[in-house]
């Protein structure tokens, strides 16, 4: 059976502040895109218009 000792302790909390500082780090690379407009629409935002459109569509074709 292995216990965790207090060398473990600095280890997780150099992992989370890297994964920190690379969140940090993608964020303002996102913003950066962004005032340079270079920013895009997400897929999932395109696929949502799609249905919505085609929902629409459909409804006034059976509905009317």
């Amino acid at each position: 059976m292995t216990t965790s000792g207090p060398s473990d302790r600095p280890q997780r909390g150099a992992e989370r502040q890297n994964w920190v500082e690379r969140r940090r780090e993608k964020i303002r690379a996102e913003v950066d895109r962004n005032r340079r407009g270079e920013y895009t629409v997400p897929t999932w935002v395109l696929a949502l218009a799609l249905v919505l459109i085609v929902g629409g569509w459909l409804a006034l074709v059976f509905l009317a």
